[in-house]
């Protein structure tokens, strides 16, 4: 077991981490960045050892590198606790405990996809848009698949260029938001050329592939595999035969950690103030957790808490910057609105939660999450509801449900605070 003491304890090594700790680290905190993946960028940044895909990721991970912040990675954060004025973080890192005692916390845990539930959806060889993505990045090969993309947003088009690049025959990308709702907000990116420029490279991308608006995926179906998907355009209906399917529906803001410590919530997300502070003194919150909003607004969100977590002053250029994104993101938020045909999608026999092989006609409309728990255990599998819980939510109404700990799957040693008595003392770091 080791026991780390800093200032500042970073959770969340995405952009918005990455800033956050970089700032504090800067403005002269003790700093240890906590990220659950093998190295800093998250999932928008994953990249491998070697390279690094975008300027802006190069710039702000050699800025992390040059600043004094301790980094962790590999590291799971199991439990958070306040103890005498001071947090105490618990986490588990390669088979041992890691415990890091803090003045102050920011949580900067991101997102994760929304998965709805349609017949077929739980083939193998169906997988998130972002999951596509990150395994395309970790070097899975898919050249040569027939690939089908229907979603949402606009994670879509990095997705199909990333894979037409990588030699897949990208079939068709659907979007299920509206022509209009498309048009409306593309109109909007005059505003930011250089997203604009961007969104046009990567259409460039895979050109050759229709791309179309108002439709969404209705049905996969396969033996071993995904054999064809079906799709809707709300007046007619499409079967395409293909390798591999991609589908989900948006982000979903990781606040596990948050509910965990207390914080409050306003409309699913973590309310903070103008310095990103949470209802818990001492807790900052940034990025993703604090709503949906892209890395931009992630970034300038970091900045600010890593400035307040350090107990500076936070320059009024960074409050401007941050309300600008989030108009981006109303409007994103806006344009990319889920339709009312997809929660209609899911069949009595359809699998609802995956963990439990919870059926959508075991389930009842009247029910709270916490009956829906106790009678057919749907959110009480290895994920812990990450994925039928948000599905839920949106089909049923039901709010997230309390959070304890463990907030992830870990050994218990690292539980009850003993070595792991599978590894030699120095391989368990013990202090």
């Amino acid at each position: 077991m080791t026991t780390d003491t800093c200032d500042v304890a970073v959770i969340g090594g995405g952009p918005a981490g990455i800033a956050a700790a970089s700032l504090a680290a800067e403005a002269g905190a003790r700093v240890v960045l906590v990220e659950e993946g093998p190295r800093p960028g998250g999932q928008i940044w994953r990249h491998g050892a070697r390279s690094v895909s975008s300027r802006p990721a190069r710039r702000w991970i050699l800025r992390l590198d040059g600043s004094d912040a301790a980094v962790l990675c590999s590291t799971a954060v199991v439990d958070l606790e306040r103890r005498n004025e001071r947090f105490v973080v618990i986490a588990e890192s390669r088979g041992n405990r890691q415990v890091i005692e803090a003045s102050s916390l920011v949580l900067a845990t991101g997102a994760r996809e929304r998965f709805l539930p349609f017949p077929g959806w739980t083939l193998p060889n169906v997988v998130g848009v972002g999951g596509a993505q990150a395994l395309a990045k970790n070097g899975t090969s898919f050249r040569g698949k027939r690939v089908v993309i229907a979603g949402s947003g606009p994670l879509l088009f990095p997705v199909a260029a990333t894979l037409s690049r990588g030699g897949a025959k990208v079939l068709l990308v659907a979007e299920q938001a509206s022509r209009e709702n498309v048009a409306a907000f593309a109109a909007n990116l005059w505003r930011r050329p250089a997203t604009l420029l961007q969104a046009a490279m990567l259409r460039l991308g895979f050109m050759t592939t229709p791309f179309v608006t108002g439709t969404w995926v209705t049905a996969a179906r396969g033996d071993t595999a995904v054999r064809e998907v079906t799709l809707s355009d709300g007046r007619s209906t499409q079967t395409i035969r293909c390798d591999l399917l991609c589908a989900a529906f948006g982000l979903v803001p990781n606040t596990e950690l948050a509910r965990l410590l207390g914080c409050a919530l306003e409309n699913g997300i973590v309310a903070v103030d103008e310095r990103q502070s949470t209802s818990v003194p001492g807790v900052y919150c940034c990025g993703e957790p604090t709503g949906i909003g892209g890395v931009d607004l992630a970034l300038v969100e970091g900045e600010i808490a890593g400035h307040a977590a350090a107990a500076q002053r936070v320059p009024g250029r960074l409050v401007s910057r941050r309300a600008r994104h989030r108009r981006d993101a109303a409007r994103l938020e806006r344009a990319f609105g889920l339709r009312a045909e997809l929660f209609a999608l899911a069949e009595s026999d359809t699998i609802v939660c995956r963990c439990e092989d919870v059926r959508w006609g075991a389930l009842d409309r009247q029910w709270s999450t916490r009956q829906a728990k106790l009678y057919t255990r749907a959110g009480m599998g290895p994920c812990q509801g990450r994925v039928c819980g948000a599905a839920l939510e949106c089909l049923m109404g039901w709010p997230a449900d309390s959070v304890r700990a463990p907030a992830q799957p870990a050994r218990c040693d690292t539980l009850i605070g003993r070595p792991s008595p599978n590894r030699l003392p120095s391989e368990q770091g013990v202090t």
